[in-house]
């Protein structure tokens, strides 16, 4: 029959793919031509056109369009697809379409001929009957064809004669974010040419997109997609444009494109991956028309250690393929764990075996090597004994945390694999699940695996929900080495633990979960929820978490912006928008009704299991939703009913801009002032401040002594010296500025950098500028300056006042505040700079040094000559008597220091000092001079002239 085509068009069989080519320019050329059915009727077609039309069964696809619109992570698609009946007798047309398996569909209208049919949203009966007319999306089984993580919506008609039937699709996700990047995925499989194709994606970021790509169509029923290994280039006609925060990408293949990619019409999944600047701080919290989303993915933080066992499935049905890809996987991913992590490994079927018994071992060359041996020389046989390997893994991780004196901020977690169901020992999926349940006592996580279409996929995703895990499914015919070290990078890395986000109660309602027990490097927080008072001009919210050794605290108010409407009609790909959808507020929804779901699927107790399919049904039914208790029932429209628009109809926009409220920005809260938090800190004068300018309080004498330090740019002054005794070293680099106008100084100075350093009781250091932290114990923490924090170890507290001040407090005796200076349209002479305050030195030794350091322990004595030169000590209560007197003197360890009286202005000139003045570069007042106090290097610890230490 082949050979019959290609000589009734006049090519030669030989031809190969330039006939294809050739061949697929006529059928466009056709296509394009003859796809306006009311004007084909009366059109001469080609004869070779009468022919392919006589061989061709089904109708003809003449459009796919898919349009999507994402808005702060979440999609809203519409798919158009357009089928033509070219032949002389009613055939059945077939839409087919995969979503995502987390995708809600919201909506459906299709229309045959004359006649359109919308979608209604309806509670699900006990029984439903289905025929042409009447379609929804059934959550498919694995047996069903499903692949890995979509499900396939299938809607037939039959279409009359020379008609045609356009059907519209609407579903919408919340995009997860995995391995630090989101993922949008459109599934082209359209089962034949089609002469329009066009795919259009339009994102809106309001906290700046980056690392956007389009890698090549991907076909998931196959190890690669066709393409030369590490081709990353994106699928041909692909447009890709974006600014800061918009980006819109097209995909419109020609019929010969097509024909290239596939000549069957499976193109595969067209995929965008994107993700968006962010910060350590309490995240990215975007409110809009009484609701709010709150996303928190930090960076910059070191991971926690691991106690992992991985428990394999090696009875017979691995056999093959599946054994020799998890091999392949575990080797990868043994040869990732950390030097900090311990790990075991058990291999199960009819028998148990536990590589090593009744312990964790740590990652060491020799471990990883014998546990790649363990692996290499599993061999499948016997059943699958899937209760007693949980019980098995459950026991030795509980033993090994109790026995041990582990991390108490480690991750514990078991990762799971089958490709079956259990047959030996205990085979009853209820008693499993409690049996796991009992066993974990919620101390750590299980992450279950399942691999091929003979799993029990519900008992898998009911032991992770159960167990704070997650579940991944993936086809025997997969790449499942791929996948599987794709999924445990995904949790490899864990950051933090024991997260809880809140908010204050009077202030929110329904809100969705907000503790979580651990979050990985690449994933993301996500939190929404209702506002109880609209009317409030900020929302508070706290993120306390644990990271390694330290407990961190991030706290901010988010300014509600209710009066400004940012109008973005023209914002290109959103113009056309016809819909009225609150965005976050569809969010809110999406993400109650997946808990409510989940909620349910984790219950035992049939009345609770009730409510929550009732609450869950009525959430969807308000929000137009198709999930497993809702169905999507078509009905026929009026007999005057306009057939369904092409029209994309997009959420709406309102707000976006300045009105989506995003901690990304820079900006103080609205009705905040800057100024209340530094009033707040309690601190003594003892400073060094300015350009610079040093301060020491001496309380028990009621005086105060001032000195100005001119240093050049670039030098480290060395504040407080005492590592030898208490261990704590500051020191202060100084930037230059030219010296404002009319001035006696050739240039001005500023401290730039104010480093900390501690050993005792471990070593670790703070280096401190004014727009972040850096705070270092053996793992590194990067904060900002601009977001509100409290990060707490074992002897080191850091409190950072957003725009303001940042605390210090080390083993709680001693205590240090810098304050922050910045301009916002600094002039030539200023530069953004620090102060630092000494706010509690109880923890300093007497043989603390350093500018400031020398003074904390020592009394100054004030003296005055008389006119007949002999000497007097001034008592204390003839302070003011002596202010007048231009030839005071201090008596500064047998030194006379003569000094001036002053006034200065400390702590952002917020507080006005009267001080005794030492000139001179505090000549005879410090001991030495000025030259003494450089330090090498920021981390220089030495505590004698001369000497050089580093941390």
């Amino acid at each position: 029959m082949i050979l019959w085509l290609c000589l009734c068009w006049g090519f030669s069989p030989s031809a190969g793919q330039p006939d294809s080519e050739l061949m697929a320019r006529y059928l466009e050329e056709q296509l394009l031509a003859d796809y306006s059915i009311v004007e084909q009727v009366a059109r001469r077609v080609p004869r070779q056109a009468k022919f392919l039309q006589r061989l061709e069964t089904r109708p003809r696809m003449s459009e796919f369009n898919v349009r999507s619109t994402i808005i702060s992570r979440y999609a809203f698609t519409t798919v158009s697809c357009t089928m033509v009946n070219s032949g002389s007798e009613a055939r059945e047309a077939v839409f087919e379409m995969q979503i995502p398996a987390a995708a809600f569909i919201s909506n459906f209208t299709m229309s045959i001929g004359n006649k359109t049919y919308y979608g209604e949203v309806t509670g699900k009966e006990k029984k439903n009957s289905t025929n042409d007319k009447e379609r929804h999306k059934k959550p498919p089984s694995p047996t069903e064809g499903r692949e890995n993580g979509y499900e396939t919506f299938k809607a037939s008609v039959f279409i009359p004669r020379k008609m045609q039937a356009r059907f519209i699709l609407h579903y919408e996700e919340l995009l997860q974010r995995r391995l630090g990047k989101y993922e949008y995925t459109v599934s082209i499989r359209p089962q034949q040419l089609v002469g329009r194709l066009r795919v259009e994606v339009n994102i809106l970021e309001n906290s700046g997109i980056v690392s956007l790509e389009v890698p090549p169509l991907r076909n998931s029923k196959q190890k690669g997609n066709g393409k030369a290994e590490g081709d990353v280039s994106p699928p041909p006609s692909t447009v890709i444009g974006h600014t800061k925060t918009l980006a819109k990408v097209t995909f419109n293949p020609s019929v010969v494109e097509q024909t290239r990619i596939a000549r069957n019409g499976i193109l595969g999944d067209f995929i965008i991956r994107y993700d968006v600047n962010r910060e350590l701080s309490v995240g990215d919290v975007q409110i809009l028309n009484g609701y709010f989303v709150h996303y928190f993915a930090p960076t910059d933080l070191p991971p926690l250690p691991k106690n992992v066992v991985f428990v394999l499935d090696s009875s017979a049905s691995m056999v093959g393929t599946k054994l020799k890809q998890t091999k392949e996987a575990l080797f990868t991913i043994l040869q990732d764990l950390r030097p900090e992590d311990h790990f075991n490994i058990i291999g199960f079927s009819n028998r148990i075996k536990v590589w090593q018994q009744d312990r964790l071992v740590p990652v060491t060359p020799n471990n990883i090597r014998d546990a790649k041996k363990y692996i290499h020389n599993m061999s499948p046989t016997g059943g699958t004994n899937i209760n007693g390997a949980l019980q098995t893994g459950a026991k030795l991780l509980n033993d090994y945390i109790a026995q041990n004196d582990i991390d108490a901020r480690s991750v514990s977690l078991i990762i799971f694999l089958t490709d079956g169901r259990p047959t030996v020992g205990e085979t009853q999926s209820s008693k499993i699940l409690s049996n796991t349940k009992d066993a974990i006592r919620d101390k750590f996580c299980l992450f279950t695996i399942g691999i091929g279409n003979d799993v029990d996929h519900k008992l898998l995703e009911r032991m992770a929900l159960e167990n704070c895990g997650m579940t991944r499914l993936f086809q025997e015919d997969e790449d499942a080495a791929s996948h599987l070290k794709g999924f445990y990078d995904e949790i490899g890395t864990p950051l933090l633990s024991d997260i809880r986000v809140d908010y204050p109660e009077d202030d929110v309602e329904q809100v969705t979960q907000n503790f979580f027990p651990n979050y990985f490097n690449g994933s993301e927080i996500i939190i929404a929820g209702k506002l109880i008072n609209r009317t409030s001009d900020k929302l508070h919210v706290e993120v306390t978490a644990s990271n390694s050794k330290k407990y961190i605290l991030l706290k901010t108010d988010v300014a509600i912006d209710l009066l400004s409407r940012n109008d973005i009609r023209g914002v290109p790909g959103l113009e056309d928008g016809k819909g009225d959808n609150n965005y976050i507020e569809r969010a809110w929804s999406y993400l109650t009704i997946k808990e409510l779901l989940n909620s349910r699927l984790k219950s035992d107790d049939s009345q609770e299991k009730d409510n929550l399919m009732e609450k869950a049904k009525s959430m969807a039914l308000a929000y137009n939703f198709v999930t497993p208790f809702t169905v999507l029932k078509m009905k026929e429209a009026g007999l005057h009913s306009e057939p369904p628009q092409e029209e994309f109809m997009s959420p709406s926009t309102d707000g976006i801009g300045e009105k989506v409220q995003s901690l990304q920005g820079h900006k103080a809260p609205p009705g905040v002032r800057r100024g209340q938090d530094k009033q707040r800190i309690k601190i003594s004068k003892t400073s060094a401040d300015g350009d610079p300018h040093f301060v020491i309080d001496f309380p028990s004498s009621k005086f105060s002594v001032c000195f100005n330090i001119d240093g050049e740019p670039g030098d480290i002054l060395r504040l407080v010296s005492d590592h030898k005794e208490s261990g704590v070293t500051v020191n202060g680099q100084l930037i230059g500025a030219p010296a404002p106008p009319n001035g006696h100084k050739k240039h001005r100075t500023y401290f730039s950098t104010i480093t900390i350093l501690s050993n005792k009781p471990e070593r670790s250091y703070l280096e401190i500028t004014p727009r972040r932290v850096i705070l270092d114990d053996g793992e590194r923490l990067v904060l900002s300056c601009g977001r509100s924090a409290v990060v707490r170890s074992r002897s080191l507290e850091v409190s950072i006042s957003a725009y303001s001040n940042i605390t210090v407090t080390i083993r709680d005796s001693i205590s240090f505040v810098i304050l922050i200076h910045h301009y916002r349209k600094p002039a030539p002479y200023q530069r953004n700079h620090l102060g630092f305050y000494i706010s509690n030195s109880k923890g300093l030794s007497s043989d603390s040094h350093g500018l400031l350091g020398q003074f904390l322990n020592h009394e100054v004595k004030l003296l005055q000559e008389s006119l007949n030169a002999s000497c007097q000590e001034a008592g204390q209560n003839q302070t003011e008597v002596l202010k007048a007197n231009s030839t005071n003197t201090l008596k500064v360890k047998e030194r006379l220091v003569p000094v001036v009286w002053k006034q200065r202005r400390i702590y952002n000139g917020q507080q006005e000092v009267d001080c005794w003045f030492a000139k001179n570069n505090a000549d005879k007042l410090i001991d030495g001079s000025y030259k003494d106090y450089l330090a090498s290097h920021p981390f220089d610890t030495g505590t004698s002239f001369g000497t050089i230490n580093s941390l």
